[in-house]
Formats: structure tokens, sequence, C-alpha cells
């Protein structure tokens, strides 16, 4: 429907939820490898909503549904973060009535409805043979349902978390981890000069890595995850002590938002939710900030310690590529390939064991890949283990 000959056949792009560093570089290597091997490629933007919102009349200006790539688009964008498709956490199979595009409000009348059906008529009407999704588990779980439904998938991780199954990567996690570093060895200057405790909210609703990379590099003393519930006085405790064995006299714990105390409950901003039922989280660092300011002179001989709590959210996510995940979507979007030439699907690239490999898709929603506690964090010390890493990957904690 681009008004291009097809030759080989028409491959289809895009980028769901969170943005990371390394979407343009994935969206470019695919592109690139696939003009050479004679197919069109296709732009879907913003996420599934290009294919729920598209109209099926060829007189229409569809551009803000889908883009014809080119390599002169993608070398553009190709060195840059963030995703030029354009990205959104739409789930088409689950979309509430006041957000069904208006052209099919008569047709979907529900309070929550199933939109597959349109999804499926428009990968038609672009004559689509191969659909590359580059996300999380969210993005990629509708994947899996379009692969049961027929349609030819070949997926690409995509997470800051890194959280997706089967994969011992995704895309965005060392810029992730290395913003992280950065910007903790930036701030700690100021707790030092003031003698603070420094508490820094990470990404990470269900699996710690974010938080447990960093400080086991060592940027922080101390971390609390999402998979255990912590005693916040054993984490002043702690801290405290971190801080008076410090010349400088301050101490870092990195907090994922996901973290929770022990017999509590995540903390969420408000009770809004997208459409894969998830509430934006945010707020327990500042719980913890306060809670350690009035626990502090019980572990200080009685006297006060103030905080700085500081959110690093979307600074860790924005900007540029570093150099693995300049590297790593470009292996991957020439993996994807690779697949669709030999006329394979129903798969996800992945890294394992220090190797590129595929998975079948359907290990994005066969379980859920979250910290191995018993094997890398420490509960009594509220940090991880420094035991052999010999034989381990790049990344230490990986898919089990």
């Amino acid at each position: 429907m681009t008004g291009k000959t097809k030759t080989k056949g028409v491959i289809a792009i895009l980028t769901g939820g969170g943005d990371v560093p390394g979407l343009n570089p994935a969206i470019r290597a695919i592109t690139i490898r696939a003009i050479r091997e004679d197919y069109e490629v296709i732009g879907l933007r913003r996420g599934w909503a290009g294919l729920i919102e598209m109209i099926r009349d060829k007189k229409v200006d569809n551009s803000n549904c889908y883009i014809p790539l080119t390599e002169e688009i993608v070398n553009r964008t190709g060195r840059t973060g963030g995703t030029f498709l354009h990205s959104s956490r739409t789930r088409p199979s689950h979309v509430p009535k006041d957000l069904v595009p208006v052209h099919l409000k008569d047709k979907y009348t529900d309070e929550i409805n199933d939109l597959t059906p349109e999804v499926l008529t428009n990968l038609g009407f672009l004559n689509i043979d191969y659909l590359i999704p580059i996300g999380g588990d969210d993005t990629l779980s509708y994947a899996v349902r379009l692969y049961k439904e027929g349609v030819k998938v070949v997926a690409i991780p995509k997470t800051m978390d890194n959280d997706v199954p089967g994969t011992d990567y995704c895309i965005g996690f060392s810029t992730c981890i290395t913003r992280t570093i950065n910007m903790t060895n930036t701030l700690r200057t100021s707790a030092g000069s003031h003698e603070r405790l420094l508490v820094l909210e990470v990404f990470g609703r269900y699996a710690g890595y974010t938080a447990m990379l960093p400080t086991m590099a060592g940027a922080a003393n101390r971390c609390v995850i999402p998979e255990y519930q912590f005693e916040i006085e054993d984490l002043a405790r702690l801290l405290i002590n971190d801080r008076a064995k410090n010349p400088s006299n301050y101490a870092v714990v990195l907090v994922s938002e996901g973290a929770m105390f022990k017999g509590g409950e995540m903390v969420f901003q408000n009770s809004e939710k997208d459409m894969f039922g998830h509430s934006k989280l945010g707020g327990i660092g500042d719980l913890i900030s306060s809670n350690l300011k009035s626990l502090s002179p019980k572990f200080n001989k009685g006297k006060q310690i103030n905080y700085i709590h500081q959110k690093l959210g979307y600074l860790v996510r924005g900007g540029d590529p570093d150099s693995i995940d300049s590297i790593v979507p470009m292996a991957y979007g020439n993996l994807a390939l690779d697949l669709i030439l030999k006329g394979i699907h129903g798969r996800l690239v992945v890294l394992k064991n220090g190797r590129y490999d595929n998975m079948p898709i359907d290990v994005v929603t066969s379980s859920k890949k979250i910290v191995n506690i018993r094997k890398y964090y420490n509960t009594e010390r509220l940090r991880p283990y420094y035991n052999s890493f010999e034989m381990s990957p790049l990344f230490i904690m990986t898919s089990e």
C-alpha cells in the first residue's frame, strides 16, 4: 500500500512500551539489511497504536500510522536515542471504550474491546509479510498473540529493566546501568559535602537488575529491590554504619521503584492504569528517605541525619546509546533478518550465555524474569553477593 513495487516481500517494524537508547540503531540495522536483501520496509508508528488507528482507505493520509523506511531516513537517526517511530503502551486486545479510534466507535462498544481483528486486517491492507516488534514483555506478549493468529513474527527484546524472559540481554539495559553509575558518582559529591544519606530511586517494577548491577559495581552501599520485602530499620542501621565507616561521612542506597517495605505494597503515583493494567510507580524513594531520617537518631547516638533524594527516572532512558546499546541492536536486527531469509518466524532473538541465538517467541509469556535472590542477593546485608563470577555472562545475573 506504500506505492513501491513489492519484491521479496514487506517487513514492518514497530517499537512499543518505554523508550530506551538502542531502538533507533535496531531499526537502522533491520532496514538497511532488509533493503539490501530486496525487501520493502515499513515503520509502524506509536507501537501497536498505529495498527488500530489506521483507516483502510487509499485516499486517507495514514502517515501518522506508518511510514516507508529508506536508508536515508534510518541513517539520519540510527546513532540517536529514543525511537523516531515513537511508542505507546497500547494493547490492542484490551482497548478501553474511550480510547477506541473514532472510526471504530460504532463497531466496538464494550467497556474493554479486543481490536485484534482490526490489527490483522490492517496488516493485510499493508501487505505485511513479516512483523518485527521491538519491546518488553508487555509489547511482546501481544506479539505472541498475533503469532498464534498466524502472523509471521520475529521479535527483539527491549527494556531497561532487562526482564524479558529467555534472553540474558535486552536493548537499553547497558545505557541505563552506565547512566545510573555516572549520576550516582555525580551526586555523591553533594552527599559527602553535607554528610548525608543519598537515596536514589531507579526504574524496576518487578525486577531489581537496575539497582543490583550498579551496586555490585560499587556505585552504592546498599540496594532494595522488588523481589525482597525489606525492614526499614535494617536498612537504616546498615546505611548509618556505612556512613560512619566512610571518611566523607555519607552512604548511598539504590531503590527500585517496585521495592516494598516488609508487609507493605508497591507505591503508586495515582490509581490510573495503562492498557496492560500497570499503575505508574513512584514514591518509594520519598518514603524511604523520610523514614531513614526519623530513624537515624536510633543508630547515630541520638543525632538526626538528613538525606538527599533523587529520582533518576527518565534521565537514564533518554539520550544516545552507549557502545553496547549500539552494537547489540545492530546484531539483533541482523539476526532477525537471518531468520526471515530462512523463512523462520515465531522466534525471539536473544543473547544467551554470551552467544547470539533465538528462542521460541512464547518464552516471553511462559515465565517471569526476576532476580534470583537466593543466588544473587544477600537479604541480611541488603546488597548483592560477591561470590565467584567464573563462567558468568557479562552482566552476571541472567534468565535462569
